[in-house]
This record gives C-alpha cells, sequence and structure tokens, in this order.
C-alpha cells in the first residue's frame, strides 16, 4: 500500500546512471570531488553516494528534501559547466532520473 498521507515530508531522489568516455583522465576526477563538495552545499541537501558496477556502470543518488532544493543543484552555474563538460567530454552514455518518494521504510539493527 502506497503511503499517500499529505502531511508526510516529501524528499526527492536523483538517480544518474553513466558510463565514462575510455579516454576520460584527471580532470573528470577533480570535477567529480568538486561536484560532490558543491552538492552538499545546496539548500534541501540530504547525501549523495555513487557506485560502481562491474560492466562499468556509474550510479550516483542524490537526495533532495524538496524539488525546490533539487531544482537549484540543477540550475546552479558551475554545476551548469559540469554537465556540460560532461555531456562533451566525459560520459559515452548517461542518463538522469528525478524521483519523488511516495513511501518510505527503514530498519537498523542494533550493534
Amino acid at each position: 500500500m502506497i503511503d499517500s498521507n499529505p502531511t508526510s515530508p516529501v524528499m526527492i531522489v536523483t538517480v544518474f546512471r553513466s558510463r565514462l568516455n575510455s579516454d576520460v583522465g584527471e580532470e573528470y576526477m577533480e570535477m567529480a570531488m568538486r561536484m560532490s563538495e558543491l552538492a552538499q552545499t545546496m539548500p534541501g541537501y540530504i547525501s549523495h553516494k555513487s557506485f560502481l558496477a562491474d560492466d562499468g556502470e556509474r550510479v550516483t543518488i542524490v537526495e533532495f528534501e524538496s524539488m525546490e532544493g533539487q531544482n537549484k543543484w540543477r540550475r546552479n552555474i558551475e554545476h551548469g559547466v559540469a554537465m556540460q563538460m560532461g555531456r562533451e567530454t566525459f560520459y559515452d552514455e548517461f542518463k538522469i532520473q528525478v524521483c519523488e518518494v511516495i513511501r518510505q521504510s527503514e530498519s537498523k539493527k542494533s550493534s
């Protein structure tokens, strides 16, 4: 069952899937580090994590408290320059999905 409680907090999750060009070098790593630092300064930023699959696909998951925060990140000038470099230089392919969390559950084992 989907939690449709209108008082539930909204969270926006961006899923960024990509494959790097084979000739990407240090410039990409520097840009990725800078974007990681910059994202953390955006209003409404919650977290982000990146993963690398065995087949070379990279996945980054970014969480924001609201669409407003996510849009500020998307429209950030420095981030825009990085996105353009990604399209032109760094990525062989990529896909971005922006999603609204409609239900969330958590469980943690205590140590």
